[in-house]
């Protein structure tokens, strides 16, 4: 058994949005203190840019989903060994019998002890709006030519998988289509299937030609829609006060669709002590346009209904016929990279893009030149992440979706 022979250490495993990985010990990277100028990470072109980095053991399990449905596993130390300054090697190459335009969708490092993968389930996400849930389990034996995941056959051969991550009972899901709808609702709303066949149920009911771009993982939250919306509206009120969030794309109109507007429930007050607790445990959504437009919305503004319906409107495009391109949640310190068509990439700070209701125009995050556009985003790793800051590198963290667009 050659994994007898595998000394177990921490890798830092770095990934570019290129294509490119590598795996490097995580005792080369010197502890810093906080403000310092960190070190090289990566040599890369100047149109890449380290889009993912990971801590995990040399003999943790690594996934590789790709666009067309299958799966494959590499032990870490399986990855290429590099050095700080090396490009590391194409990810293609590792993986056989890729085919031609077959992208990779999803990067997922697990724990290694792979017992533990019985506590944890899956859900899948395509194009054309359908989701899965599964056992992680079903993904322990996979050979080095790779394995069916989910099978795009029939009236599904147009079809192609977008996203995989891992999630609870105590989770949401966040689908978000290209042409400006999303939908929120339980992971629970999934059963878990014990194939690898279906693509699974409806997940969003496209309308035309739209197609889902990104399926994110949220915690789940019980609130009721009156404290939910006082909440928002008093939270956009006292950014505003603070010049934290223009006047333009503040307040977005409740929709007439339903009694009390989209989000249901009229606005009533709340006490400082909901809104302290309600601000602590709120998440941030980002999305980005085509055209170089972004916006970031309160999590809660994405209200919860049922799996399968049309969904509710997150950006406002009709005024620029515009598309998005990536939708993910972010934390304020984050920063994040654009990448457009033309080779061009700008890198942005989280915080400069103003907070504001769903339904919004958005503000220009970069300035595309003309009939250039954005075809990629990705949140950046945390320096600290790349200079040995992780805490157990026995278990690797729970995958979250970072990155929009082809890898």
């Amino acid at each position: 058994d050659i994994e007898a022979l595998i000394q177990r250490e921490a890798m830092v495993v770095t990934v570019s949005h290129g294509g490119y990985i590598k795996r490097v010990p995580l005792s080369t990277y010197r502890a810093q203190r906080r403000g310092g100028r960190g070190r090289a990470g990566m040599a890369i072109r100047e149109e890449d840019f380290v889009s993912e980095v990971f801590v995990a053991s040399t003999l943790a399990p690594v996934l590789f989903f790709t666009s067309s449905g299958r799966v494959y596993k590499l032990k870490v130390y399986r990855l290429p060994l590099g050095n700080p300054q090396s490009r590391g090697r194409p990810m293609v190459n590792l993986l056989q019998n890729l085919a031609p335009g077959e992208t990779i969708s999803t990067i997922m490092p697990l724990p290694e002890d792979e017992e533990s993968w019985s506590d944890l389930t899956v859900i899948f996400a395509t194009a054309n709006g359908y989701v899965r849930r599964n056992a992680l389990s079903d993904f322990g034996d996979i050979r080095a030519n790779g394995k069916i995941a989910m099978k795009f056959e029939g009236e599904d051969t147009d079809d192609r998988l977008i996203a995989v991550a891992t999630c609870t009972d105590a989770n949401d899901v966040l689908l978000a289509t290209r042409n400006g709808k999303s939908i929120r609702f339980p992971v629970g709303d999934v059963r878990v299937f014990s194939g690898r066949s279906s693509v699974g149920v409806r997940g969003i009911r496209l309308l035309g030609d739209d197609l889902v771009i990104s399926m994110s993982i949220l915690r789940h939250e019980e609130i009721a829609p009156d404290v939910r919306n006082s909440y928002l509206s008093l939270a956009a009120k006292r950014r505003r006060q603070m010049g934290e969030e223009s006047e333009t794309v503040a307040e977005a109109p409740l929709e007439p669709e339903e009694p009390n507007g989209e989000n249901g429930g009229e606005e009533g007050t709340i006490s400082e002590e909901v809104y302290a607790d309600l601000a602590q445990r709120e998440e941030f959504v980002l999305s980005v346009t085509e055209k170089g437009y972004g916006v970031r919305t309160s999590a809660y503004d994405y209200r919860i209904t049922g799996r399968g319906g049309q969904g509710i409107d997150n950006m406002d495009l009709t005024r620029r016929n515009d598309a998005i391109v990536a939708v993910f949640p972010v934390g304020h310190n984050d920063q994040i990279m654009l990448v457009t068509d033309g080779g061009m990439v700008i890198r942005c700070p989280v915080h400069d893009i103003r907070i504001a209701r769903r339904r919004s125009q958005g503000v220009v995050i970069f300035k595309v030149g003309e009939g250039e556009r954005v075809v990629s985003v990705a949140r950046l790793p945390e320096e600290s992440d790349e200079n040995g800051a992780a805490d157990d590198a026995d278990e690797a963290p729970d995958h979250q979706q970072s990155s929009e667009g082809d890898t």
